[in-house]
């Protein structure tokens, strides 16, 4: 096993005996910052060795492992209505409508190529806080979907009414923080963001943050409302959206986010890789950020996520769930970690949700 440790203010991959592998925190202490050249340096070492990688990667199942454990579950993606389901019946929310086609059949299809057993819904901005698309989705996939809301931060409370509707009347098992949807110059800890959250731990679902603008304008929110309500659980949405450093701003962000593993109940969605990589696929640039927060989080704290249908562009569902693999060859994995990145972490989180 070949974890990235900061050894004389250079950034080294050090093999560790198999004695000291874990599914837990590898580290201590989260890891320092780095510099850019530093983790560009390491990240690129296996890609400059081998370029010709190959895509079936030898991990195999552990026979000790049941088939839920091996299920692939999608931490994130999205679905909406076709043009002509909106029209009918699931209208788009005005100037959000979709340019990609996201509709049910085409999602079913896709899961069933890429050998995709289950998924995490997150409602998409297209259908903004009418949840009634997704809810269908749910309600004809029990097994397959679990819903993720969309948080609404408005003034009047109004959106704690409507997050204990959906996840009592509606089923949905968790819910997104968006900082952009909080009016103008408030933050997610104002008097609604905290309520909010508080209620989604009362409520028992995890909240997902989406730091499209970077994870530092909004880690200290974070670290506030982790620290007054333990009892919520947190996703963060595509790494926080960090990214391989190539500046100090770069290097504070994984700085930042590997400092959140203090907080146990914090889990990494390891999601969709093209918006945080800076290479073409299979994202090699990623595999040391991967090592770190493996190191820091441990397997069992970090779910694979595709953000479809984004994803189907880039380099295909099938080619998402793909990288995972070849990423984790390049830093060692072993199977175990593996099979909880690729479903296993967001089963045992939603409580074997997709066991019918």
């Amino acid at each position: 096993m070949a974890v990235a440790v900061a050894v004389g203010g250079r950034l080294k991959l050090v093999s560790l005996p198999s004695s000291l592998r874990s599914l837990g925190s590898r580290n201590s202490s989260p890891t320092t910052t780095i510099s850019a050249s530093q983790f560009t340096t390491t990240a690129t070492t296996a890609t400059t060795a081998n370029p010709n990688f190959e895509l079936n990667m030898p991990f195999s199942s552990s026979s000790s492992s049941s088939a839920a454990d091996r299920k692939v579950i999608d931490s994130h993606l999205h679905v909406w209505a076709s043009p002509q389901e909106a029209a009918a019946k699931y209208p788009y929310f005005p100037g959000q409508e979709p340019t990609l086609t996201g509709h049910l059949h085409f999602l079913l299809q896709s899961m069933e190529e890429a050998g995709v057993d289950g998924a995490l819904i997150v409602q998409p901005i297209n259908h903004k806080f009418d949840h009634s698309y997704v809810t269908s989705v749910i309600n004809k996939h029990p097994y397959k979907f679990v819903g993720c809301c969309l948080a609404n931060p408005a003034e009047d409370g109004s959106g704690i009414q409507l997050l204990e509707h959906l996840v009592t009347k509606d089923g949905y098992s968790a819910v997104r923080f968006n900082p952009y949807l909080w009016p103008s110059g408030q933050k997610m800890t104002n008097e609604v963001g905290k309520a909010l959250f508080s209620t989604a731990g009362k409520l028992g679902i995890p909240v997902g943050f989406m730091c499209m603008k970077g994870l530092s304008l909004h880690v200290e929110e974070i670290k506030e409302l982790c620290t007054e309500f333990p009892s919520t659980n947190v996703l963060l949405d595509h790494l926080g959206f960090c990214k391989p450093p190539e500046n100090e701003e770069d290097s504070l962000a994984i700085s930042q986010l590997l400092e959140l593993a203090s907080f146990p109940q914090i889990y990494v969605k390891f999601s969709a890789l093209f918006r945080v990589s800076r290479r073409p696929f299979p994202y090699q640039d990623l595999s040391c950020l991967l090592s770190q927060i493996v190191s820091s989080f441990g397997a069992n704290r970090i779910m694979w996520g595709s953000d479809f249908p984004f994803v189907v562009l880039e380099c295909g569902y099938k080619g998402a769930i793909d990288a995972v693999s070849v990423l984790a060859n390049e830093i060692s994995l072993s199977s175990t970690e593996l099979e909880w990145i690729k479903g296993k972490t967001v089963a045992h989180l939603f409580q074997n949700r997709w066991i019918s």
